[in-house]
């Protein structure tokens, strides 16, 4: 099995970076045992202008049988032909085989890891793949529909049966050539890229598929398996169309690309400003005043340990942090591509001890109850409930008032009233491409009463940003107070809070 990935260069950013970026030197051919055979790494060309890294892998077909599947059994458990499980195709044509290969030989790249030269990782190569010989059951057409939403450039071409007899046609096996122009993606992507869609071409693995390949699919599909058009396809034979593992996993991917569109785009519309300005200041960003406004009601609650459920990338739980008064800070989003986002925001792998003790990111789902979840002083749901479908707003209800039960709960969503005033945003449209709902004040006060009744929470409002005395604030906000924790009614309701 065969393949090459070049790249281009200047001067100023000679092309042999890719060596550095491979861990490999390209003055220096290397060979590494694996459990099928031998993988080598050479460079057949190795300038400043241009760098070919080539993957050889020679395969044992006699190590493959002994330590394949089973005796006598393929992956779908029909019996193989016993001469058949030592001649065949797998020691020439790509497969599962490579792709293991790829990630064993270049774990660090595929991780976009850069030890030698930290300025390296995850930057933009323009980059070429070339495999001679790949299986593509399905044709040069689903090559395409599997490699160009990618960012890829395509050229497939069907290799004949026999050259001798064309009218024989083609066989199941094609040339392809990948490639992308600078700026579109890191060498890590396009090796995670080869990693899934190897096999998924192949329809094949020479390994039995166990439920540790959803998460090894996961991983290798961050950032862009969830939103493929073919995702079915490619989820189904990547795991060897085992039902309850192809079922898992598109759930996942399904809350994943839910997180993600969220992460997005919600603050497109929030941030935007409708009035000119006769000063040069810039005005406050509407995300921003959402999370002075929730930090100025958990200071009024007196918590100390806090719940940010649905945090995304984690501005809020940075935001927490500043404040030595939040002693314990969780973040629980569904998303781990986010929580990935919010551990680099916070520096988690730089950060002191003491201060790594204040803080979790967990993943999770809020339509799930969670023990993890419980004995907390005060949970945050910042523009969360619009993103759930409104059947399914009970089973969040229950997880938060009921299972983890804080003492306060802060709860913030759009006022579809004030969308009137949002010039940019067209007649009729949410604020957001995935928002379910959008509830006008009424029909938010409506709900916030309902739970809180249902749950023995005290319930007021609060606006967030300008209140417009004709279409009312921006964003909404309901602080829950538990009933055994509210303060005395003579107490003064603090001012811009109305009860319910």
């Amino acid at each position: 099995m065969f393949l090459t990935v070049t790249t281009t260069g200047t001067p100023e950013r000679p092309a042999t970076d890719l060596g550095f970026l491979l861990h490999k030197h390209p003055d220096n051919a290397q060979a590494f045992s694996t459990s099928y055979g031998t993988a080598h790494v050479l460079y057949p060309e190795a300038t400043a202008e241009r760098c070919t890294a080539a993957l050889l892998l020679e395969v044992d077909p006699i190590a493959l049988v002994r330590r394949g599947k089973g005796k006598g059994k393929g992956q779908g458990g029909a019996p193989d032909a016993a001469l058949a499980q030592y001649v065949n195709d797998r020691p020439y044509a790509a497969s599962s085989l490579l792709a293991v290969a790829l990630s064993t030989v270049f774990s660090s790249a595929m991780r976009d890891v850069c030890k030698a030269r930290p300025e390296l990782a995850g930057r933009p190569l323009p980059l070429s793949v070339e495999v001679p010989a790949l299986p593509a059951r399905g044709g040069a057409a689903l090559v395409r529909s599997l490699f160009e939403p990618l960012g890829w450039s395509v050229s497939v071409e069907p290799v004949p049966l026999d050259v001798r007899f064309p009218e024989w046609g083609d066989s199941r096996y094609v040339r392809l050539v990948l490639d992308v122009p600078d700026g579109k993606l890191t060498l890590g992507e396009a090796l995670r890229h080869l990693y899934v869609l190897l096999p998924v071409l192949d329809d094949a693995k020479h390994y039995w598929v166990s439920p540790d390949e959803v998460d090894k699919l996961l991983r290798a599909g961050e950032g862009w398996l969830a939103n493929h058009p073919e995702q079915s396809l490619i989820t189904s034979r990547y795991l060897s169309r085992r039902w309850s593992l192809t079922r898992a996993a598109s759930e996942r991917l399904e809350l994943v690309r839910l997180a993600d569109a969220d992460d997005s785009g919600i603050e497109e519309i929030d941030n935007a400003v409708d009035e000119e300005s006769d000063t040069e200041e810039a005005p406050v960003p509407l995300a921003v005043r959402r999370r002075e406004a929730i930090l100025a009601a958990l200071t009024e609650a007196g918590a100390a340990r806090v719940l940010d459920l649905g945090c995304g990338q984690g501005q809020l739980v940075q935001a927490l942090l500043k404040d030595v008064r939040y002693t314990e800070i969780v973040g629980v989003d569904v998303s781990m591509r986010a929580l990935t986002v919010a551990s680099r925001r916070l520096k988690l792998d730089r950060m002191g001890e003491r201060q790594a003790e204040r803080v979790k990111l967990l993943q999770g789902s809020l339509a799930y109850t969670d023990k993890r979840l419980k004995g907390y002083d005060a949970a945050v749901l910042s523009e969360v409930i619009e993103h759930l479908d409104v059947e399914r707003l009970p089973a969040l209800e229950y997880a938060v008032f009921g299972s983890a039960r804080p003492r306060t709960v802060l709860v913030t969503t759009p006022n579809v009233e004030y969308n009137v005033r949002w010039e940019s945003l067209p007649e009729g449209h949410s604020r957001h491409g995935d928002h379910r709902f959008e509830w006008t004040r009424e029909e938010f006060g409506t709900w916030a009463a309902e739970v809180a009744g249902r749950h023995g929470y005290g319930v007021q409002f609060v606006p967030v940003g300008d209140d417009d005395p004709e279409v009312g604030p921006p964003t909404q906000m309901a602080v829950f107070t538990r009933a055994a924790d509210r303060r005395d009614s003579a107490e003064e309701t603090p001012k811009g809070v109305r009860a319910a």
